[in-house]
């Protein structure tokens, strides 16, 4: 994995979908409960029993807040948006889904103003171009990318922020919402590497680019 330079495709703010951005692997690897994290009402949750049951979950929105920039509303604050529009759903046993992607992008046109678009079939060719085109794109990967380039067991399940080409036009740069250190939540990987997390599926953004 390597750290993301700078550049003037990819300078989003870098969140966490963890309150406590130093304890993301603790957290992740149940080391620290959820519970535990000091920094839960920097969250905007209602109490540290909702931070700790959607921390979790909540990468789609992590990917949201980051892509809406520096005026972007709070994470929960986003949650309890997304939930109205029906990207989270909550099952009759307490299970959450999501994020899903067809309301996700009703919420993000309705209440931000932002042209968004579903890829329900998605290559890493039109991601590319998506990027190219002044998107930025919200990808389906494994959560294992934040250990690349070690393979993964299967492909999705998680969501990451693409932002831009690298530099030599061979690799994304991406924001991870758990990546584990500086390196993994503000990363790079080449193309061909990336796509072995990859579901070939997403969302794409004409987001602000005042970030």
């Amino acid at each position: 994995m390597t750290p993301s330079a700078d550049c003037s495709i990819c300078g989003f703010p870098s969140h966490t979908q963890f309150a406590s951005a130093g304890l993301v692997a603790a957290l992740v690897s149940g080391e620290v409960a959820l519970t535990a994290d000091p920094a839960w009402r920097e969250s905007g949750a209602a109490d540290v029993e909702d931070y700790a049951r959607w921390s979790g979950h909540l990468c789609g929105a992590t990917c949201l807040r980051m892509a809406l920039g520096p005026t972007a509303p709070s994470l929960f604050e986003l949650r309890d948006g997304a939930l109205k529009f029906g990207a989270y759903t909550v099952d009759a046993e307490g299970g959450i889904h999501g994020m899903i992607y067809a309301p996700a992008v009703t919420f993000v046109r309705e209440v931000y103003g932002l042209d968004a678009e579903v890829h329900r079939e998605l290559t890493l060719d039109g991601i590319g171009a998506l990027l190219d085109a002044g998107r930025v794109v919200i990808a389906s990967v494994h959560y294992a990318i934040r250990r690349a380039p070690a393979p993964p067991p299967s492909r999705g399940g998680h969501l990451v922020l693409v932002t831009g080409r690298t530099a030599d036009g061979t690799g994304f740069h991406f924001h991870n919402p758990s990546g584990t250190d500086a390196g993994t939540r503000r990363a790079e990987l080449a193309v061909g590497v990336f796509g072995t997390y990859f579901a070939g599926r997403g969302m794409s953004l004409a987001a602000p680019r005042e970030a």
